[in-house]
């Protein structure tokens, strides 16, 4: 049993970000010097404008909160620390006064990292600054900073992207093909043949790289009959190298390249010339990067003429989450990003199928993306949910203008499926006559399901008044908006029924505090995150926006983002659930990227204890929205 505090911290931050980066050796000095602090709920660790310490700090256990606190004395919650986060990290990154407060939001245990220790051995380490600048980005506030992270967090924005490549690690080619400084350029061109490459590393005795042969040396030296092809490859090579470490960015192997006017970059084991040679970094790589990029996925579906180059963008994307995910981005900003995807699969889905058609549309029309892809929140690929809306027509000619639209909706429904959103158990797509209606239909059957509320009404009120346009004529989907508020207004007793819906899942840990888990079927012992966690929040969100009149807003988490806008004196619970939502929809979308499924539902026996505690911590607000619920819409006798 280890006795060692230096190795009980060891093991402990060795296990999440930036630590995991660094070498065990490096990693026992840094541990050696953590100082171990203990706070008690409502204690201060920093607060704005104090100065800089010399330490950054870890939740080892317990949550602690980071604030902003305006001229006003208001205070904003900009983020909440679990076990595991690291905080605190201005002095570490801009030697500035804090401009956030820490405290504990219950008692805590937090270790105290001294910067110029951490510094000393993590000076060289590109992955480990690379995580340090977005976990400060992502904590930061004020304008100053603000414009940083617009800096390093825009790539949602077509006109930007690239500047995220800025932080990913380039992937270049291992165990490059090499010759000796005796080969002839004719065997080094066999090798080149036999390996199908476009260049080769001159190496000496001692595997270092001293020059690099190209097929374009080949075609300017060789078939010109500038040298014969049996002459030795140091009369043709390009001399010196270029080199680097393998830890080079996409965006450093980018500048080099165009700063030498070169199209190879050797990477060696101290990225000298005068190292052993590890591999070697081409332009092509570059640009195989650059393709996983959100605006060159953009302009792929954008440009797409086949189902199966929008499958292949949109299984670009889905590595892309990955890859975000890992170097901590804000969830909020993937969302935003993989809306405008997402989008953009459905609209040119829609493009095509229309080009395949034997007519133009007979009327305006719009395609109504529905469920979580209408809430702008889709992340993994899902099951679809869509509609169409379509411009009044005289009654003779309803059906045959409804048979237009089936039609369509056949087609962008199948190659939908073939891009991988599976087709919908409950048929709620736009190819179901039922979801494919005119304005005035849409209006009816809004009425209905609001003035006549009943358990088939709520169901589908889950579903449909999430909505949001993708393709076609948006005032047609306003005009719908403008409707279904005003009917609204007509009643109070849908609102009770929503309530009541809202309320089907309760708490998710039962008498113990254990997880509740299914009880049968073929998900039997396994937690339903959705169900339990994520829905409880996106329907209060949805019922309250509705109460309140709220347009425009389809997020759940921008919708309590709102709602604290509306109502300060719920504000903390308001953010505590915009917080809980975009952890759970992380933690969702881990597991899914991890088992390669939805992340609906999860074993909690594989969690780690720290994973099951942040859990945990999220379903504190379900358990308050909840009780408000009750209370605003009288919900304690509804039945």
């Amino acid at each position: 049993m280890k006795n060692s505090i230096a190795e009980r911290v060891n093991d402990f931050i060795k296990n999440y970000p930036p630590f995991n980066s660094i070498k065990p050796d490096n990693l026992l000095k840094i541990s050696g010097q953590v100082s171990i602090i203990y706070l008690d709920k409502g204690d201060s660790l920093f607060k704005k404008g104090d100065s800089f310490h010399d330490h950054f700090y870890m939740t080892r256990n317990g949550a602690i909160t980071l604030f902003h606190t305006s001229n006003n004395n208001t205070q904003e919650i900009i983020n909440i620390s679990d076990g595991g986060d690291v905080f605190g990290l201005r002095p570490l990154i801009a030697k500035e006064n804090y401009k956030l407060t820490a405290t504990a939001n219950e008692e805590s245990i937090v270790y105290a990292i001294p910067i110029d220790v951490f510094q000393s051995v993590t000076q060289d380490n590109a992955q480990v600054q690379k995580f340090l600048i977005t976990a400060f980005a992502t904590n930061t506030y004020d304008p100053y900073t603000a414009e940083e992270t617009g800096k390093i967090f825009v790539d949602y924005l077509p006109n930007t992207s690239q500047d995220i490549v800025n932080f990913q690690t380039a992937n270049f080619s291992k165990n490059p093909i090499t010759c000796s400084l005796n080969s002839s350029l004719k065997d080094a061109a066999i090798s080149m043949s036999k390996h199908r490459i476009g260049c080769i590393i001159v190496v000496n005795e001692e595997n270092h790289p001293v020059g690099i042969i190209t097929n374009s040396d080949i075609k300017n030296k060789i078939a010109t009959g500038r040298f014969p092809i049996e002459t030795q490859v140091t009369n043709i090579m390009n001399s010196p190298v270029i080199t680097s470490k393998k830890d080079i960015t996409v965006a450093d192997g980018q500048l080099q390249m165009i700063k030498h006017s070169i199209g190879h970059l050797c990477i060696t084991k101290d990225g000298t010339v005068n190292s052993k040679l590890i591999g070697v970094l081409t332009h092509h790589d570059v640009l195989v990067t650059l393709g996983n990029n959100p605006s060159v996925i953009l302009k792929e579906i954008k440009r797409a003429k086949r189902t199966k180059t929008l499958r292949a963008a949109r299984l670009k994307a889905e590595t892309l989450i990955k890859s975000y995910l890992e170097q901590n981005i804000p969830l909020s900003h993937i969302i935003k990003l993989m809306a405008q995807i997402n989008d953009a699969v459905s609209h040119r889905a829609v493009h095509i199928a229309l080009k395949k058609m034997p007519s133009k549309p007979p009327v305006k029309f719009a395609w109504m993306a529905l469920g979580s892809q209408g809430r702008k929140e889709q992340l993994l690929f899902t099951d679809q949910d869509n509609a169409i809306i379509f411009e009044d027509v005289p009654e003779d000619q309803y059906e045959e203008t409804k048979n237009y639209f089936l039609d369509l909706a056949k087609l962008v429904n199948k190659s939908l499926n073939k891009i991988g959103f599976e087709y919908c158990e409950a048929d709620m797509m736009a190819r179901n006559p039922e979801w494919c209606k005119s304005l005035t239909e849409w209006k009816n059957q809004f009425d209905n399901w609001i003035l006549n509320p009943d358990e088939k009404a709520i169901l589908l009120s889950s579903i449909f008044f999430d909505f949001s346009t993708v393709y076609g004529d948006e005032t047609l989907t306003s005009r719908l908006s403008d409707s279904i508020y005003a009917t609204l207004n007509k009643t109070q007793l849908f609102f009770k029924f929503l309530g009541r819906d809202a309320l089907k899942n309760p708490s998710p840990l039962g008498f113990f505090k254990q997880f509740l888990v299914e009880k049968n079927g073929d998900q039997k012992d396994l937690f339903n995150i959705k169900s339990r966690a994520l829905m409880p929040l996106i329907d209060a969100a949805r019922l309250l926006t509705l109460s309140n009149k709220i347009k425009g807003v389809n997020s759940t988490y921008e919708r309590y983002e709102k709602l604290a806008e509306l109502e300060p004196n719920n504000k903390e619970l308001y953010e505590s659930c915009s917080y809980a939502f975009k952890a759970l929809s992380k933690f969702k979308t881990k597991q899914g990227l991890l088992h390669n499924n939805s992340g609906k539902f999860i074993e909690i026996g594989t969690l780690t204890k720290e994973e099951q505690l942040k859990l945990r911590r999220c379903f504190k607000p379900i358990n308050e929205i909840q009780e408000t619920l009750t209370l605003r819409f009288d919900l304690k006798n509804f039945v």
